[in-house]
């Protein structure tokens, strides 16, 4: 075959760097297959092909001996496929990455159980720890659509096909102010649109839910201390010794005779307000070891933890700092619906370990998105796309956030470079070094007190709430990090196989990455089709590979 004259390429690279340049799919897929490194490719983006939109790398990755310090192998990403390394992007939400969200979800139900039954470091005795799984929701901010069910007599409620109960059925016609009926005799299917709005816009509190929503993570935290308070109480009143322990300062003081270790998960309602789901496990206190998990005292269990948390949520509040719209604050409490159920450690349970931590796993990849709001984190550019104060539910909840959310008066305001159109808070551009109009004018007035929620802004586009979605006491179990640790470790090992056994013929090797980021997403659409295709291969093999087992198993 005879090279171009004027690239110097032979004609089938020539054909291949078209066909990868094509606008259509198919040719895109036929070049990136006719390939000679594409069995390569497929290897090399295999720990990421199933991802939604990876994460490209660039540099290079050093394998060092710890001891001696010497070099042992370097790999530079510009001897691989594509020049990168594909890594998966890792998101938990399951509307941005089926996968990633997958495997979190997986994790996260790992994480949860552990905590339950013990292992991965975690004591077996856990499993004999009092627990309880409490769930605590918002209160009331006006009337809404709802769908109750009184008695369900379905087998599964995944597939529940139950009648529900009319959703506001009133004999007498009740008007609100607006001049609007309060009645409504649907009965609403689950997947009915209408479920969680309000029955009047108008007179439903939109700017009180957002700042619940900003403020349930303080609520949480005042409820768990007013349950340690109560089983303090408790345990004195039935004579519990409290144990004396060592400070780091070598005085002696009185400690707890239990320790609670806490999981939390918090889901959206459909209204826009979250609502939590908790495990609260009671373990006990060993004064001269205090990260020791032990068996709480003979004298607690899990019926005091039930009235523990039944108290803390009746009795616990929280009053919001002064706005410019309301000086007293708002009033932040937990709403009259409140469930508790013990969690037992046995498949015959009301609610089993098992249950839970699928529970649990599953909200933990969702966010918004039973509310019909997706949008990223949302600014002064695209805010009107989304708020409207007149708008529907959803709309009138963001625009609370940003107006709430509004800088005190005399705060630094962004402003817009005129030199490279960038937004900034700075008083001179990080880029063109141009000085803000009016100096240090626009600065806050000494003494003047910011406005506590301004964090409303940043979290608008989850309607107010700025936690995590799912959070854990120290000590309650293990951590993603050292779940994701074990992943590579096991990785490197089924790649290059088990170590050589003796101590004295493995020396220990460090992998130190000079890794920049240079992009996300694939290449091409056809990349993306062929790396999840061969994603989904292999899923499909190894469900097959494990359904076999299962079947010689029996």
């Amino acid at each position: 075959m005879t090279a171009n004259p004027i690239t110097g390429q032979q004609p089938q690279e020539t054909i291949l760097g078209l066909l990868a340049r094509s606008r259509d799919v198919r040719l895109q897929a036929i070049g990136r297959a006719a390939r000679p490194d594409f069995e390569d490719w497929l290897s090399h983006v295999r720990p990421a092909a199933a991802c939604t939109r990876p994460i490209r790398l660039a540099g290079t990755m050093d394998r060092i001996e710890a001891e001696t310090g010497r070099l042992l192998a370097r790999t530079n990403t510009r001897d691989l496929p594509d020049g990168v390394i594909y890594k998966a992007c890792g998101n938990r939400r399951a509307t941005v990455c089926p996968a990633c969200s997958e495997r979190y979800k997986r994790d996260a139900y790992q994480l949860v159980r552990t905590g339950l039954v013990g292992g991965k470091g975690v004591p077996e005795d856990v499993a004999r720890h009092p627990a309880v799984f409490p769930t605590l929701t918002a209160p009331s901010f006006g009337e809404v659509h709802t769908r109750h069910v009184k008695r369900h007599t379905c087998g599964n409620r995944r597939r529940c096909d139950c009648r529900p109960e009319p959703c506001h059925a009133r004999r007498e016609l009740a008007f609100c102010p607006h001049a609007r009926r309060l009645v409504c005799f649907a009965r609403h299917e689950e997947t009915d649109r209408v479920l969680g709005t309000p029955l009047c816009l108008d007179c439903y509190d939109h700017d009180a839910q957002a700042v619940w929503n900003a403020f349930a993570g303080v609520l949480w935290s005042r409820t768990t201390n007013t349950v340690r308070k109560f089983l303090r109480r408790r345990a004195a009143e039935r004579g519990i010794p409290f144990p004396i322990a060592v400070t780091r300062t070598g005085n002696f003081r009185e400690v707890d005779p239990f320790r609670l270790s806490f999981g939390k998960v918090a889901e959206m309602q459909r209204r826009g307000v979250v609502h939590f789901h908790a495990i609260v496990r009671l373990d006990g206190v060993d004064p001269d070891d205090p990260a020791a998990i032990v068996p709480p005292p003979p004298g607690l269990s899990a019926a005091d933890l039930v009235d523990a948390v039944t108290h803390a949520a009746a009795v616990t509040g929280v009053r919001t700092p002064p706005h410019p719209d309301r000086p007293e604050g708002w009033p932040v409490r937990w709403g009259e619906q409140l469930l508790v159920k013990v969690i037992t450690a046995a498949a015959d349970g009301e609610v089993t370990d098992a249950m839970v931590a699928a529970y649990l796993a599953k909200y933990a990849t969702k966010a918004t998105e039973v509310t019909g709001h997706t949008s990223g984190r949302l600014n002064t550019a695209t805010i009107d796309l989304y708020a409207d104060p007149e708008g529907d539910h959803t709309a009138r909840l963001l625009d609370a956030c940003w107006r709430l959310g509004r800088p005190a008066a005399g705060t630094r305001q962004p402003w817009t470079c005129p030199g490279c159109d960038r937004p900034t808070l700075l008083l001179a551009c990080p880029t063109c070094h141009l000085e803000r109009p009016g100096g240090a004018e626009d600065e806050a007035d000494e003494g003047e007190a910011p406005n506590p929620y301004t964090r409303l802004r940043r979290w608008a586009h989850m309607l107010g709430f700025g936690g995590h979605f799912l959070t854990k006491s120290r000590r309650y179990s293990v951590t993603f990090s050292m779940l994701r640790q074990q992943r590579v470790v096991f990785r490197r090992t089924e790649t290059s196989g088990p170590p050589t056994e003796g101590p004295d013929e493995t020396p220990t090797v460090l992998v130190v990455n000079f890794l920049a980021f240079v992009g996300a997403g694939w290449h091409t659409t056809a990349d993306a089709m062929l790396a999840n295709t061969s994603a989904a291969l292999a899923r499909e093999h190894h469900e097959a590979a494990l359904q076999d087992l299962a079947a010689l198993a029996a």
